[in-house]
This record gives structure tokens, sequence and C-alpha cells, in this order.
């Protein structure tokens, strides 16, 4: 397994998580088979906004000691009343759900996660009552180690961020949503089918919610990597042909903040299966041949997909553009955080020795020798 850091929590997880939403319902001997291979197989962070008991208690009786080994995604405001998945901002209500989840899993959580804030109201029902009170308080008891929310929405949930209160958040990232115009809400047009028609390159406010998590400190674990698996399946992919699981990994995991996918895995057999992409050649996980028909939406943009590699001076290309572009959002103003990374690179963009072997691999056109030279007059 591959572990990295989650934001500026001082905290690593699995690039792999188990999101365990469809454990719901199912017997405490697929619970724990599935628990159980999670854990053997190194992954270490846990998704559990099911609101439901049996679920939680069978989670939490497979890890039994083993509790302290992983850390917990807990939804505050995740609730159901009606007996299905349902979001309350009641007061009286969010913390009888978020401390009976607190009871399960031994009295802490390590990632307390404002549940579902896509819209003004929803943001209103957090920020605007005692909701966000609730949650610091949380925190400053020492009941959750730190705080995190969801969306789907880009726009609000760079909103989110900058009040400055988050330290992760989780979001819902695949190619086919990133390529999406933002103003249409995803997960609507997801049960309806995807327009490709639609695409028109990376969309630039979820591109700058990724690079505004990576400015800020603020880790970003994945939902609906696989789009609910539609981007899997012939018949609903919005592209001339399936992705495979590798390459919606891959995909997540290539954008800037990402520090872990949570694949919704509800056997052993689909925990290896997740896993195997540890073990894949880069040939196997590269997506661009799915943006080959859309090449021309990207030309001259880095989609940190490190088809440029091998470097001659071994420089981790992707890196140092990811860097630049978050450098870009404010050259006056370039967090420690990004130098601090740029300076943790075995190479820079000055080791660049212009022999364009990069930029004939590059499928997008992107100005690779002079992004280096940029990357070395800014950091170096």
């Amino acid at each position: 397994m591959e572990y990295r850091e989650i934001g500026k929590t001082g905290l690593k997880s699995s690039i792999i998580g188990l999101g365990c939403e469809h454990l719901d319902g199912k017997p405490y001997e697929q619970v724990n088979e599935t628990v159980n291979a999670a854990l053997e197989q190194g992954i270490n962070l846990l998704d559990v906004f099911m609101p439901g008991k049996e679920v939680r208690e069978n989670i939490a009786k497979s890890l039994g000691s083993r509790r302290k080994d992983v850390m917990i995604q807990g939804h505050i405001g995740s609730t159901d009343i009606g007996q299905q998945y349902d979001i309350s901002r009641d007061l009286p209500v969010v913390q009888r759900y978020f401390e009976d989840l607190l009871r399960i899993f031994g009295g802490y959580i390590d990632f307390g996660m404002m549940f579902f804030i896509d819209s003004e109201e929803d943001y209103k029902g957090v920020f605007e009552t005692g909701f966000a009170d609730y949650v610091q308080r949380l925190k400053k008891q020492g009941d959750i180690g730190h705080i995190g929310f969801s969306s789907h929405n880009p726009e609000m949930a760079m909103r989110v961020i900058n009040t400055g209160l988050p330290d992760l958040l989780l979001f819902s990232i695949n190619l086919a949503f990133d390529l999406y115009p933002s103003d249409k809400y995803v997960l609507d047009e997801l049960d309806h089918g995807l327009d490709s028609t639609a695409f028109r390159g990376i969309d630039p406010k979820r591109a700058a919610l990724y690079k505004l998590c990576e400015k800020k400190g603020v880790g970003i674990t994945v939902m609906k990597t696989l789009g609910a698996g539609k981007l899997l399946s012939p018949e609903h992919t919005p592209f001339e042909k399936p992705m495979t699981v590798a390459q919606c990994i891959h995909y997540a995991l290539t954008r800037p903040a990402v520090a872990s996918v949570m694949l919704g895995c509800k056997t052993r057999e689909e925990v290896l299966d997740s896993v195997r992409y540890l073990d894949m050649s880069d040939n196997e996980r590269d997506y661009t041949p799915i943006l080959g028909t859309l090449r021309n939406d990207f030309r001259g943009n880095c989609v940190y997909c490190s088809h440029c590699q091998p470097c001659p001076a071994n420089i981790d290309i992707a890196a140092v553009n990811k860097y630049l572009d978050i450098a870009r959002l404010d050259l006056e103003n370039i967090p420690p955080s990004i130098h601090s990374h740029y300076s943790g690179l075995a190479y820079g963009g000055g080791a660049c020795i212009s022999c364009g072997s990069c930029e004939t691999r590059c499928p997008f056109d992107v100005p690779i020798i002079e992004n280096m030279a940029e990357a070395a007059r800014i950091f170096e």
C-alpha cells in the first residue's frame, strides 16, 4: 500500500480507502470479511456516513481492538429519521446520531465531516445556525480529531474552505464530472445520463477547487470515483468506451490535494480487485486515451497524467507542473507549504536539460520546457 499526507493534518492515509456505504444491510459475516480484507491490504481510512445503527455496529465489531489502526470519517448531520438516508441540521437530532456514532467507535472520530454542503440552503444550515459551533465544540472536547465536510458542488466547497474551518473535503471526483460544466448539478445529471456534448475540457471551477485545497493544506478524499459504476459500463459511459477501475483511480489520484479514493467495496473480492491498481503499469493506469477525442480542449494544459515520463533528468514533471499551477494562482503569496513540497522533490525544474523528449510524448502539447524554466525561476 502507498500512503499520502492528508493536507496539513500530519496524518497519512492509504491512497485507497474503504467507503462503507455498500456494507449497509449486509450480514455481519460479509461486513467482517470485507473489513478484514481492507486491513490486510493496508487500508487505514474508512468512510462511515451511513446513519443506520446496525451497519455502524457491525463495522465497529469487526474492527475490535484494531480500531486504533484506522481512521474514521464520520458524518455530522447524516440521519435516517424516515428510515432512509437524510440530512438534518436540527441540533438535537444531529447530536443524537453523531453521539451514537461516537459511542460505537470508542468515543473518538478522526474526521468529523459536516454532511452534504451543496447548496446555499445547506451552507446556511451549517454556518448560520448552531451547527458549526457544535462541530467546533466536538473538536475542542477531543471527540473529533479534525473537521471536514462533504460536497459535490465546487463553488460551495470553495466557500466552505475559505471559512478556514475544515481540514478535509470529501468530494466527488472522476474524469466525467471534471469535464462537465459546474453550473450543472452532477448528481442530478448522473441519474439522467451525462451529456457528453457538454464536455469542454476540465471545468475551471473544479480545477480551481483542487488547487485551492492544495494551497490551503486541505486534504481531499474522493467519492464517486467510478461515477456510481457508470464509467465502467459500456451501456452508460459518456465516453466512446468504458474506463477501467485503474484509470478511474489514477485520474482521481492525480488531482492536486487528493490523499485517498474511497471505493465502495462490499466483498473481499472487490477489495482485492481495487488494490490491484498498486501493481499495475503506467500504461494500464493511463487515462489519456479517453481524452483523445477531446484533445483540442486540453491543448497546452497539463492534466498531470505523467504521459511525459520518463524524464532523462529524473524530474517528476507532473508534480513540478502541479506546484507551478498553484503558484500561478497568486505569485505574490505562494504558501510556504507549496515551496516546501517543491523543495522536497528530488529534482526540480532547474534540472531540465531541454531535450524535448517529454514534449514529444505529451498528448496535449504542454510547453514543458518553458514550464520547467518558469518553475526554476519561481521556486529555485
